[in-house]
């Protein structure tokens, strides 16, 4: 039998609420106070980094270093190339990753720590350019720095005011500044954004055009107006589309038929025997372009209760087509 005793169940909720409360009290009123303190240095460090023709070298050493490493990354996924070393390892040999044409991004929040303090007169020396995140206006680092960027909060969200909570918030706050303000600078869109996350969703929905997933050639349902009910039907099943294209003598697509089409045609009780595709399509059908977006085409989809769209080019003609299965596919939607 364990004698631990059973602190779950000893947990006041209201207490633990209040206490998650309180942190999001502390931790706010850290994010707003940088907001108040914010001014020409953080301009003069945007400057600084837009002329770097290196890279943005990220440091910290414990929480600030995790910090450091999500900043470096928001930085170079935002079109600021970018990369995080580790204090500790930079004095035993990564120091030579650091070129004279990069910048040194430090973060502590004391703003002395020992690791820091052992490489930072070597970055000094070889002439590249720091700018510290810090709550240490007098520290060592901030003695360092070209710039100081202003870190500092009255108090943790740590009951015992110890563990990096309130400081570490403060840090990454005025990391996603530089990188939000970077972004805006350099005119960075969602294209660019796309490019630089191909494997996510948003670069699938920016990077993936109908062209890249449409049917072509015999994979397209296609029948001639005068085509017989049954030969429509035939084209329709052997291409799996849930639909076909009738499309005039110079290919250009006229109509459309679809499986849906047909059980309404049934439930009618109609002779069908003699119906041609004419007799039974929708004239003006909706199409889209090659080179439009996939998620261009979902939209329109959805917008008029479609599962599929023919594709045609600039003359009408028809090249493709696609259906809501295609875009699920690859992910699109």
């Amino acid at each position: 039998m364990s004698s631990r005793p059973d602190l779950a169940a000893s947990a006041d909720p209201d207490k633990l609420l209040a206490r998650a409360r309180l942190t999001f009290d502390i931790e706010a009123a850290a994010v707003l106070g940088l907001k108040e303190r914010i001014g020409p240095s953080f301009v003069e460090a945007v400057q600084k980094i837009l002329n770097v023709r290196g890279r943005v070298v990220v440091m910290g050493m414990g929480k600030s270093g995790h910090v450091g490493r999500k900043i470096a990354a928001t930085l170079a996924s935002t079109g600021t190339p970018a990369m995080f070393v580790h204090p500790a390892e930079a004095s035993h040999g990564d120091l030579g990753m650091i070129k004279a044409v990069d910048l040194v991004l430090a973060i502590s929040n004391s703003g002395e720590s020992d690791e820091l303090a052992a490489i930072l007169p070597v970055v000094k020396r070889q002439g590249v350019p720091l700018i510290a995140i810090t709550g240490g206006a007098d520290s060592m680092l901030a003695r360092h720095a070209d710039l100081v960027l202003d870190s500092g909060v009255e108090k943790e969200a740590c009951p015992l005011n110890l563990a990096p909570t309130a400081s570490t918030t403060a840090q990454m706050a005025l990391g996603d500044a530089l990188a939000v303000a970077l972004l805006d600078a350099r005119g960075f869109g969602t294209e660019d954004f796309a490019r630089s996350h191909p494997g996510g969703a948003l670069g699938r929905k920016l990077l993936t055009h109908v062209s890249d997933l449409m049917r072509t050639g015999d994979e397209v349902p296609r029948v001639a107006p005068s085509a017989k009910l049954g030969e429509l039907m035939r084209e329709m099943s052997s291409k799996g589309l849930g639909a076909a294209a009738v499309i005039d003598p110079q290919g250009r697509a006229i109509g459309v038929f679809t499986d849906g089409d047909l059980r309404r045609l049934v439930e009618t009780g109609a002779d069908l025997r003699e119906l041609t595709a004419a007799d039974v399509m929708h004239a003006g059908p909706r199409t889209v372009r090659a080179d439009a977006l996939g998620v261009e085409a979902a939209e329109a989809m959805e917008q008029h209760r479609i599962t599929s769209i023919l594709v045609v080019d600039a003359a009408g003609l028809l090249i493709g087509a696609l259906s809501i299965n295609d875009l699920m596919r690859a992910k699109v939607i």
